[in-house]
């Protein structure tokens, strides 16, 4: 052989053209309805055949802050860790209730500079409050799958990195539930979801 014959087949395995990457999962957006006195709307996609996610990339932190919960709601992977944090300058508790059987999720006082780590068992709505500041609330959404949004105050969602596939939504816009099959395609897929 030639010296250096080895390293004229180095062109044909050039990168793919990053088209080709980014259209193999879609952003699922659109509009939904809108909740009235500041509540939030909540969109989760649930893939109809059942699928392993990566582990969360962040561990979800509500902390007491000015005695306020903040964020006012939320997103939590189902089974993985989120933190609970005390920055006050006086004692807090976090209760934790299931909104669907009002059962104790959990129960426990923190001290300034305290932090508590829960990992939630099931998918659901979960309401937060502290005995101590009655006027202390917030909520949580607990989704075994990644593919949730909050919508903003007009009604619009996002959801990046979808795969294709058959998906079940179900829209949380205050006591209504929306729920619908849909089939997702790469690319821009746009869901509208109407009351």
């Amino acid at each position: 052989g030639e010296p250096g014959g080895t390293e004229s087949a180095a062109p044909v395995a050039a990168p793919a053209p990053p088209v080709a990457v980014t259209a193999t999962t879609a952003v699922v957006s659109g509009r939904v309805p809108v909740v009235g006195g500041g509540a939030a709307t909540v969109v989760i996609l649930k893939p109809v055949a059942p699928r392993e996610f990566p582990v969360q990339a962040a561990k979800p932190v509500m902390d007491q802050i000015s005695l306020t919960f903040t964020p006012p709601l939320m997103i939590v992977r189902t089974g993985q860790p989120a933190e609970f944090r005390n920055s006050d300058d006086v004692l807090h508790n976090v209760r934790v209730r299931e909104e669907a059987t009002k059962g104790g999720a959990f129960n426990v006082a923190l001290p300034t500079g305290g932090s508590y780590d829960h990992a939630f068992e099931r998918d659901g709505f979960y309401d937060v409050g502290c005995d101590i500041h009655p006027g202390m609330s917030a909520l949580i959404v607990s989704a075994s799958t990644p593919f949730i949004a909050i919508a903003d105050a007009q009604g619009n969602y996002s959801i990046a990195d979808v795969p294709p596939g058959a998906y079940e939504v179900a829209v949380y816009a205050g006591a209504q539930t929306i729920e619908r099959k849909i089939e997702v395609t790469a690319g821009a897929f746009q869901l509208d979801i109407a009351s």
